[in-house]
């Protein structure tokens, strides 16, 4: 069974940064599909980024996302990060580490297999 934990929550003004983190422990990381996901208040859970087992194929939330924000992992330390820039109010949510048993990358919430318990970020205008 796989764990994921969040980190990096907070409150930041619009322009600004945030850096969130996903520690994974009880699998084997490498093998993993990793993903960030977020939900805001009133709305669904939608897809933020995705990147394979190796890191190498990468893919974003088009346009609302794309340009503004980089995933990145590091197999050797398990973990998975997204480094959050020129955040808007919109960008509002809490944001879910998720990962998948497959080398195959998806963007649906449904077809991951395991999720962190979330991590807040709220953007003031």
């Amino acid at each position: 069974q796989v764990q994921l934990v969040e980190s990096g929550r907070g409150l930041v003004q619009a322009g600004g940064s945030l850096r969130l983190s996903c520690a994974a422990s009880g699998g084997t990381f490498s093998t993993l599909t990793m993903g960030w996901f977020r939900q805001a208040p009133g709305k669904e859970r939608e897809f933020v980024a995705a990147l394979s087992p190796n890191g190498r194929n990468i893919y974003y939330a088009d346009d609302s996302v794309k340009g503004r924000f980089t995933i990145s992992r590091d197999n050797a330390k398990n973990t998975v990060v997204l480094q959050m820039s020129s955040l808007k109010p919109e960008d509002t949510a809490v944001y879910y580490c998720a990962a998948r048993a497959s080398l195959v990358v998806v963007t649906t919430p449904d077809a991951m297999h395991y999720w962190g318990k979330g991590t807040l970020v709220t953007v003031s205008s």
